[in-house]
């Protein structure tokens, strides 16, 4: 009886101690079954994150292609740009559909991400020193353009001083006539003060000395106006032309102009009835008024 139960004791502390080791083998296991799913779990929380870093500098690189090619005009540039552009969206959206757990593929993706950001930077570079030439072209066409322009308002400048000039020389070309004075004069060409003994006006006049004005043959015009308004007038023919018209005139007489002063006369024959008042006596040379004055006419 004893002995039987000495071998079912030692059958239970042998049955214990197992029960214990395989207790002991289960909670080792098991802590070590959790340690692995914790750094798999890390593992992979690592690969999102990488492949989330990845992901973000492909977006950003397509976001620069985008801000340089819409900056740039020359269109070889722009349509590398373009290329790359798509190349680098073709890759983005791979990677989006590439499992976080393929590290491979994510090392691949970005390493061809280094080598498209290189290739950016070589055409960077293009564009930096694009924009600095055309920057210079600009700076320089700007400088250009001053000096046309100034060469331009200087020969503006010159045209307004010629034709001003001219317009001075050709005021001063116009001739001059003064120290006017009338005098009746009777049927014998005597001066007269009565009214009804005068036959003729004898018109004194002095055309002035002028250096500028073209000299040689020249005709002068006298035109009389009536205190009614009316030109005294021989015939209605008798007309020349003033500042785009043909108006009438009294009498004429030709002179050769040399340049220096001239005294002359001109006279016009009464052969109508004369109302008394205020007349009125213009000179024209040249298709020019050179002088006026008035008078009466009334004893």
């Amino acid at each position: 009886m004893d002995s039987i139960k000495k071998k079912n004791f030692t059958i239970i502390t042998i049955a214990a101690v197992i029960v214990a080791i395989l207790g002991i083998a289960v909670i080792y296991f098991v802590r070590k079954a959790n340690q692995k799913d914790a750094e798999m779990a890390e593992i992979v929380e690592q690969m999102n994150f990488e492949k989330q870093q990845v992901e973000k500098e492909y977006s950003n690189l397509n976001q620069e292609f985008s801000g340089y090619t819409s900056n740039i005009k020359n269109d070889s540039l722009v349509k590398l740009l373009d290329n790359q552009k798509t190349k680098v969206q073709q890759l983005l959206d791979e990677l989006r559909v590439t499992k976080s757990t393929n590290a491979r593929r994510i090392a691949q993706l970005k390493q061809e991400l280094a080598t498209v950001r290189m290739v950016m930077i070589q055409y960077v570079n293009q564009i930096d020193s694009l924009n600095s030439a055309n920057k210079m072209l600009r700076n320089e066409n700007v400088e250009v353009h001053k000096k046309y322009q100034a060469a331009t308002e200087t020969v503006q400048q010159l045209s307004k001083d010629k034709e001003s000039l001219n317009q001075v020389v050709s005021r001063a070309s116009i001739m001059e006539v003064t120290n006017f004075s009338m005098t009746p004069l009777n049927s014998k060409g005597k001066k007269t003060g009565w009214f009804t003994q005068t036959a003729n006006l004898q018109f004194s006049y002095t055309v002035s000395k002028n250096v500028t004005a073209q000299p040689g043959d020249k005709t002068i015009y006298l035109r009389i106006t009536r205190p009614d308004g009316d030109v005294l007038t021989k015939s209605p023919n008798n007309v020349f032309s003033f500042e785009n018209k043909e108006i009438a005139y009294s009498a004429t007489k030709n002179f050769e102009f040399t340049g220096d002063a001239k005294n002359d006369v001109i006279f016009w024959k009464i052969g109508e009835i004369l109302p008394k008042g205020m007349y009125r006596a213009e000179f024209f040379i040249d298709g020019n008024r050179v002088g006026s004055f008035s008078f009466k006419f009334e004893k």
